[in-house]
């Protein structure tokens, strides 16, 4: 069949289609008589490219053309029909989608996956809180990240690069790299007695790689720096049930750095054990290395418990010196401590979940913390725990409460001897997909007047402040990051 007569043959079929639907309401007239009109163009177009074929083929013949130069010029001439064919002159515009009716999605801002099943995720976390004592500076004592009153600040600016294994597509291997700035990173990376060069890794929150061992179901090894599992609460706000974080969080290890294991023994057991520099050390401080043993349960479908004890000895053994004759990179010239404080810290951490029904969750938190100067030194204790309880009240809001009792005796959280305790109430609202935002009243309370005020020589027993955080968070990554 030649092009013109296959040409003529879609041309009748479109004719008789249209005189057959007799019916057709005086609404559609305008489509058809453009269609009618594209009909005769593309007659026309057909003719006028007949017209060229014929020359090209006279073209070819004089200039004794054969083979592939006669093939590549009906090559040609063939790919003008097809595009005139399918490029008419006359476009003709979709009706808009019915009101109600979701459009196609439209292509990403922001790239959120990479071939292979990686993940790039962003957050931006910022706040407004007021601080009614007014301390000077508008500084709040005992904050993790809700560190300024009275100032728009941001809590923490985030991306986050993951590519999880997956064993059923023959890839054992992972990797995580969290990147943070904002005045969280100053709290996680900002201490120099924990850190001996903090400025190193300061914007590296996490940053580790993983492959899972053929062993039984699987023997998950992660090695580099991972956010510490010690405590119920973590770093991303966008996770958690209130906007502000509890004095646990700020007293438990954020981070570590070395290795880790998990090994799943069935569907509701899975072993923990990890061999680390220290507590909130990605380079120790002494040649102790610190570990933890604990696991993860799931005695029930609703019920999700953890586990975790964990020892260390983070007293360093060395101290900056200046008198190095060799050379080394800045921060690495030391001198030993002699003789050097060799105290353990015991953890005892656990904390459990219940979804009671689909709109109520319940969350509990006990931590027991031991630690000496030295070995036979009278021990410090922090102990006590937090509870809490989020109810959905609507698909885009939830209100969360959240109390807290903390025993520090000895003054190793707050360098005062005295029970501390919270209240906190939040209302989060979901704005839009992606777009969170916490309004929470906080206050803290000591048995002993400890709270900074506008009268620095009259503290306060109390810390009573008012919250309105945004969170704006995008990404391939699903559930909790």
């Amino acid at each position: 069949m030649t092009i013109r007569r296959f040409v003529s043959v879609a041309v009748l079929f479109v004719l008789l289609t249209f005189h057959a639907v007799p019916a057709l309401s005086q609404s559609n007239g305008d489509e058809i008589g453009q269609l009618k009109q594209m009909v005769i163009d593309l007659q026309s177009r057909v003719a006028a490219l007949e017209r060229q074929n014929g020359e090209l083929k006279t073209q070819a013949t004089f200039r004794g053309a054969s083979g592939p130069e006669a093939a590549a010029a009906m090559v040609s001439a063939t790919a003008d029909i097809r595009q005139s064919t399918t490029t008419p002159s006359t476009t003709i515009q979709p009706a808009a989608a019915p009101s109600g009716v979701a459009s196609s999605p439209q292509a990403s801002i922001l790239p959120t996956t990479l071939p292979g099943g990686a993940t790039i995720n962003y957050m931006l976390d910022g706040y407004y809180e007021y601080n009614f004592n007014r301390p000077p500076g508008g500084v709040n004592d005992l904050r993790a990240y809700d560190v300024l009153s009275n100032a728009f600040s941001i809590n923490q600016a985030d991306v986050i690069f993951a590519l999880d294994p997956d064993v059923a597509a023959k890839r054992r291997y992972g990797v995580r790299l969290d990147l943070q700035f904002g005045q969280a990173t100053e709290t996680l990376q900002g201490n120099p007695a924990n850190e001996p060069r903090p400025e190193i890794y300061r914007n590296i929150f996490q940053a580790y790689g993983t492959y899972v061992v053929p062993l039984g179901r699987g023997l998950n090894v992660d090695v580099g720096k991972w956010a510490s599992s010690l405590g119920a609460e973590g770093n991303y706000t966008k996770d958690q049930m209130n906007y502000t974080r509890s004095f646990y969080f700020y007293y438990l290890p954020f981070y570590h750095a070395g290795v880790r294991t998990q090994y799943r023994i069935n569907d509701r057991l899975a072993l923990n054990y990890w061999l680390v520099n220290g507590t909130n050390q990605s380079e120790p401080t002494n040649q102790y290395k610190d570990e933890l043993f604990g696991y993860v349960a799931q005695p029930a479908k609703s019920v999700t418990w953890t586990m975790n004890y964990y020892l260390g000895q983070d007293h360093p053994n060395v101290t900056p010196a200046s008198n190095c004759t060799v050379p080394v990179q800045p921060g690495l010239c030391l001198a030993p401590i002699t003789p050097a404080p060799n105290g353990k810290v015991n953890i005892f951490d656990s904390y459990a979940t219940w979804q009671a029904t689909p709109k109520l969750t319940l969350q509990a938190e006990g931590d027991y913390v031991i630690q000496r100067q030295w070995t036979y030194s009278a021990p410090m204790h922090v102990d006590g725990g937090a509870a809490y309880v989020q109810y959905q009240l609507t698909p885009r809001a939830d209100v969360a409460l959240r109390g807290e009792y903390l025993s520090d005796r000895g003054g190793l959280f707050s360098n005062a001897t005295q029970a501390l305790k919270e209240g906190t109430a939040t209302y989060e609202y979901k704005l839009g997909d992606g777009l969170d935002a916490f309004l929470e009243f906080r206050r803290d309370w000591s048995n002993i007047p400890y709270f900074t005020t506008n009268l620095a020589t009259s503290p306060s027993i109390q810390q009573p402040t008012a919250t309105l955080g945004l969170v704006w968070w995008y990404g391939g990554k699903q559930g909790s990051w």
